[in-house]
């Protein structure tokens, strides 16, 4: 179980940028020589493709509702990839924990915070202007990047503060609900009340 907690912290990086986690691990395992990077992560096609998307996504997380649609997408994608990574961790490093438990505990984890990280996203996109969403944006990648390497050099606080995170997130997506709620129902009846200006003969004809 002595890579649990790099396993844990993996996952929660993958639910807000799994590109991310990939490109990091695969560079540190490649260049810095850390044993506990799966050599899979470390070949140049999986670096590069890694790059291209993470660039991609940089992109597409920072424009309001660019960024949802992004998270649409990835809600299956995301997952997969914690636990890919988790089971490759474990069965690199012949763990005890096994390769299939590894995968589910990072890609669960990985689910998690993406959904935190997708409901936290619907709320900053009922703000109208566009800087929360590149500031938050930001953020989360020096999130991802800082954990994924303190995860490599000292997983068990690296898992405290992703735990953390994670309850943090899912606090904030309860609140953020309530003014997803009000958003909607403030353009509701404006709407409604554009309809009641209308002349009479229009909403006749």
């Amino acid at each position: 179980m002595g890579l649990l907690p790099l396993i844990f912290t993996s996952g929660w990086a993958s639910g807000i940028n799994a590109y991310a986690v990939v490109l990091v691990m695969g560079l540190f395992g490649r260049y810095d020589h850390m044993t506990v990077v799966p050599p899979g992560l470390e070949r140049t096609d999986v670096l590069v493709i890694a790059g291209v998307l993470f660039v991609i996504e940089a992109v597409a997380d920072k424009i309001p509702y660019v960024d949802s649609a992004w998270d649409l997408v990835h809600t299956v994608i995301r997952p997969i990839a914690g636990g890919v990574v988790a089971a490759l961790i474990a069965g690199h490093a012949h763990d005890s924990l096994t390769t299939l438990g590894a995968a589910a505990v990072g890609g669960g984890t990985a689910l998690v915070s993406h959904l935190v990280k997708t409901g936290v996203r619907m709320g900053v996109n009922t703000s109208p202007e566009p800087f929360s969403n590149i500031v938050i944006s930001m953020v989360e990648d020096l999130a991802v990047a800082g954990l994924v390497v303190l995860a490599l050099f000292h997983p068990v606080p690296a898992a405290i503060i992703a735990g953390v995170l994670l309850a943090g997130g899912v606090l904030l997506v309860l609140f953020t609900i309530s003014r997803i709620r009000k958003f909607l129902r403030r353009r509701k009846e404006r709407r409604a009340a554009r309809a009641g200006l209308r002349p009479q003969h229009d909403l006749v004809g």
